[in-house]
């Protein structure tokens, strides 16, 4: 065994939103990294439109610095556990983690999560206490709380050394010592070099490497990304691909090696660096490339089960097609599986119905984030109520137990926790952190379902939850469902503000004047428990009194409008939302409203 002693192979790991994509900036500032002859601008690892958007990392990303002689790749990986297949992946390729934590958050539910990934992968942990500069940072409690962490999560003596260092990440600046003076990362650099171990391997002993990622490029096609573990791998060179047992003949293209935020292209690659790869079309994620002549296999990747899941149909709405690009089955059925290839906690099965695929998934954020990313390429569609995945064990039915961590002042505390209470909770722990509770309960993933929505109204938006995977338990009981019915559209025509005008005192409208609705369109929430047929689309008809244009003052409550997520978390079973570029719609899933009534009739009879 050797080691590449120039090289060192670093991931940053943290909870979201506490700083990784701003102190990667930082440290591409620092080393002069250009792109497009410019200094490397804001939270440029984010490439995204939906991660600057949502301030989160959602794809793993790689980058490389120079510093005194030394190669440093650096992996962004995302924060939130329903990107956990991306974390899971991207460790496969370092040596060492750098573990962020903000000084006055602390430990989150997600600095759990990946840190266990982290110490599970045996590697060596530095750990970053970030935001310094905040003026409610309380950085010596939360430095015993990273403490605390490593021990709960059974880390052994060589990862319980662990070193410290203290960052601004904004601001540029790292120190070794809190009181320190310092103007630049220089401490953090020089104990990543110090403390990360260089790659170790054998430089002549046969090719191996695992893909880890695969990225779709226009021009070139497959790209696999991955670590070489073992040996060297040049451009044009003949391998044996790896899978389930099978072994396929592939040649490769081209090399590309990371400097800074480019690939360039090089004739080989020798063990520990990170490189991507053109050619290998048939590769996919936990594939073994290794030499023709003699192919050994390596470990391949296990990822955290799906937990939830949907389907996605082709929309048969009486508006389908008219703001979409991509509406058939076999355009949804393509791009569903494209995804599947490179997002490796994505399951997708084909349906009975041809039009309907079950993709299951994370969480909500995964898959809705899946929806958003295909409606803004031009796909329209229509999704079903987000279902949680269930196992049969021994005869018995378990479900997904999540982690869930609620921040609220104080005065919201009672609220939070009776709505939790209804959903199967129950509490774990409970600290006060500046004026905030803290609360950790273990709940259901289904009893998720719409708390998000519920937890922002109930305490006016100052509510704050993260969760992550916990375990598969035995089945909690019924959790009630919603408790309003929706009303119903039950003509196709244009919103009048006089007819909406006549139904708000229904319930929450969610619609406005001059839009068009159709039959069986769900346009607000009632205020009692049924459905209700309505018509938003009234016209006030001319009398010999006065014209249909004389109104008097019509004052119309502002509508709810929902976001992607909202709409997801809020249909019942019998509701699809309606999905295009341009749209979110709710809708019944079955339009016309005297087959509707004729169903829930027959259903009655039958409970009766």
């Amino acid at each position: 065994m050797s080691k590449n002693e120039k090289i060192r192979n670093v991931a940053i790991i943290a909870h979201v939103d506490h700083g990784k994509t701003t102190l990667v900036d930082a440290m591409l500032k620092q080393s002069h990294i250009f792109r497009d002859n410019e200094q490397v601008v804001e939270r440029v690892m984010d490439s995204g439109d939906l991660e600057r958007e949502r301030g989160i990392t959602i794809l793993s990303k790689n980058t490389a610095i120079s510093y005194n002689g030394f190669k440093i790749n650096l992996i962004d990986t995302p924060g939130h556990a329903d990107f956990g297949g991306e974390v899971e992946r991207v460790l496969r390729m370092a040596d060492g983690v750098l573990l962020l934590v903000d000084s006055a958050e602390g430990v989150m539910p997600q600095t759990k999560f990946v840190l266990r990934k982290a110490l599970e992968n045996k590697l060596k942990p530095i750990v970053v206490i970030n935001k310094i500069d905040r003026p409610d940072s309380r950085i010596d409690e939360v430095a015993d709380e990273v403490l605390e962490l490593f021990m709960e999560l059974d880390a052994d003596d060589e990862q319980l050394d662990f070193e410290t260092v203290y960052t601004a990440a904004k601001a540029g600046i790292a120190k070794k010592n809190i009181h320190d003076d310092s103007k630049d990362l220089k401490p953090l650099m020089d104990t990543i070099i110090k403390e990360i171990p260089a790659p170790e391997g054998d430089f002549d002993k046969p090719l191996q490497m695992v893909i880890t990622t695969l990225e779709a490029d226009d021009y070139v096609g497959k790209i696999a990304i991955g670590r070489v573990q073992r040996g060297k791998i040049k451009s044009g060179e003949i391998v044996a691909l790896m899978s389930n047992g099978e072994t396929k003949k592939a040649k490769i293209g081209k090399v590309y090696t990371y400097d800074g935020l480019n690939r360039v292209e090089t004739a080989e690659a020798e063990m520990g660096e990170i490189v991507a790869l053109t050619g290998l079309t048939e590769g996919s994620i936990g594939d073994t490339v290794a030499d023709f002549e003699n192919p050994e296999a390596l470990p391949g990747i296990r990822v955290d089960e799906p937990t939830l899941s949907m389907t996605f149909g082709v929309n048969t709405s009486p508006f389908a097609g008219k703001e979409g690009q991509f509406v058939t089955s076999r355009h949804i059925r393509d791009r569903l599986f494209k995804e599947a290839q490179t997002n490796v906690a994505l399951r997708v099965e084909e349906t009975d119905s041809a039009d309907v695929f079950k993709v299951s998934g994370r969480g909500e954020l995964h898959l809705s984030i899946l929806i958003e990313t295909m409606r803004r390429e031009g796909y329209e569609m229509q999704i079903g109520k987000p279902e949680v995945v269930y196992k049969m064990i021994d005869g018995k039915k378990y479900e997904p137990i999540e982690n869930l961590t609620v921040e609220v002042p104080q005065e919201y505390m009672g609220t939070a926790m009776e709505s939790l209470g209804r959903r199967k909770a129950e509490m774990v722990n409970m600290t006060e952190i500046a004026g905030y509770m803290r609360i950790n309960f273990l709940i259901p993933a289904r009893g998720l379902i719409g708390f998000r929505s519920e937890l922002l109204t109930s305490t006016r938006g100052n509510g704050i939850m993260n969760h992550v995977f916990h375990s598969y338990e035995p089945y909690k009981g019924d959790i009630p469902g919603r408790s309003r019915g929706s009303l119903v559209a039950f003509e196709q025509g244009t919103t009048t503000g006089y007819g909406i005008f006549n139904l708000q005192d229904r319930g929450i409208m969610f619609i406005e004047p001059n839009q068009q609705v159709y039959e069986g369109m769900i346009v607000g929430e009632n205020s009692r428990e049924m459905d209700i047929d309505i018509n938003p689309c009234k016209q006030k008809h001319v009398t010999n009194m006065r014209s249909s244009s004389s109104d008097e003052a019509i004052r119309l409550v502002p509508p709810r409008i929902m976001s992607l997520e909202q709409a997801l978390e809020y249909i019942n079973e019998d509701e699809l939302v309606e999905v295009t570029p341009s749209s979110i719609r709710l809708r019944k899933a079955i339009l016309d409203r005297n087959t509707r009534g004729r169903l829930a009739k027959n259903s009655r009879k039958v409970s009766d």
